[in-house]
Parts: C-alpha cells; structure tokens; sequence
C-alpha cells in the first residue's frame, strides 16, 4: 500500500483537528515528499508531549504512520528536543496541537 506523503498527511490532520475544534498548527514545514513528522502535544496545564516516528520494526504495514512517545516533560524539555532533532535531519516537520484531554490523535505504539 502507498504511503502518504508527508505533506498531504500533515494537512489531513490539521484539518480534522480543526473541524474536531482543537488548535492545531503547523510550526515548521519539512520535505513535503518523506519529511519526518513530529508531533507536540501541548496540555495547557504546563506539561507537553512529543511524538516522532515510529521505527519500523514498531510499524505496521498497512500504510499508515505510527508515532511513539519521545518526551513526556515539560515544553521547555520538548523544545530543546525539537531542536536536537532539528538540527540531525533538517527536513523535519513539526506540527503541534493544543487539548487539554491529552490526546495528541494520531496513531501510538508502545515502545
């Protein structure tokens, strides 16, 4: 099965977060092709959350993206991972939402 493009994938999710009524943004662009997406999950009580990519001995095969959790802390902990992850691959995408009920809504594996 095709695997979505990292564009249209990131694009899909803002939208269903919005008609979900969630703000949810989109806070850097990467490779619109296969550009690791990374998600923060902000809780609004002072703790976040970030989720990367799963590694694909954790991912299904049935095309869709699976996150883990990276960093359970609070956002200052999450941006200096950003950051680091940043800075090893330059086209990552980074997109955040904000729900106080502390669903980021994308699909999690255990790690």
């Amino acid at each position: 099965m095709a695997r979505l493009t990292s564009e249209f994938w990131v694009s899909a999710w803002l939208r269903q977060a919005a008609l979900d009524g969630l703000v949810a943004v989109l806070r850097r662009r990467g490779a619109a092709e296969a550009g690791a997406i990374f998600v923060k999950l902000d809780r609004l009580d002072g703790t976040a959350a970030l989720y990367g990519p799963a590694p694909q001995s954790l991912a299904q095969e049935d095309g869709q993206r699976r996150f883990q959790l990276l960093v359970d802390a609070d956002p200052v902990s999450i941006e200096d991972r950003v950051e680091r992850e940043r800075r090893f691959d330059s086209d990552l995408w980074l997109v955040e939402i904000e729900n106080r009920a502390g669903d980021p809504r994308i699909e999690r594996v255990e790690s």
